[in-house]
């Protein structure tokens, strides 16, 4: 296995309200995961759908037994940005505070998510979302299946 490309997608029923989050692996969507909560955001949705993939896959190892490079694909800007403009360095180096001083939003989600791709090889890719593109829309699906229903 020379590198695992992983789609991931958040959703929420109002925002903030219910969300779920989803992923799958390519290129047939199989083996995915999901999951909800009954009161979240979009974007912690988004973050927690790379974080539940990463942690399934964090022992997964070559036949040398280095980490499988893995390739985070979302539609997601803000978690990809997030690493590809390396966000996360500024955040860490002014004390987990934004470029407007104010604390990092998701910072609890996003310290944990930070371990494990410095642990692993782990790259991020942006895909348009509802663009049609047949893996993007299938954690889509998987996200907004996941999405608590409110009684």
């Amino acid at each position: 296995m020379s590198r695992l490309e992983i789609y991931t997608d958040g959703a929420c029923q109002g925002n903030p309200g219910p969300g779920g989050w989803g992923w799958a692996a390519a290129p047939e969507g199989e083996p995915n995961g999901s999951g909800g909560e009954a009161a979240s955001t979009n974007q912690r949705m988004e973050i927690y759908a790379v974080i539940d993939a990463l942690r399934t896959y964090s022992t997964v190892a070559d036949d040398h037994g280095a980490p499988v490079p893995i390739e985070i694909v979302s539609d997601s800007t803000y978690v990809v940005k997030c690493f590809n403009d390396k966000w996360w360095v500024k955040w860490e180096r002014n004390g987990w505070k934004n470029s407007k001083k104010q604390p990092v939003a998701n910072d609890d989600l996003w310290k944990p998510l930070i371990e494990l791709v410095q642990a692993g090889d782990v790259t991020f890719r942006w895909v348009k979302g509802h663009s049609g593109d047949r893996m993007n829309d299938l954690v889509d699906a998987l996200a907004v299946a996941a999405v608590p229903r409110r009684t």
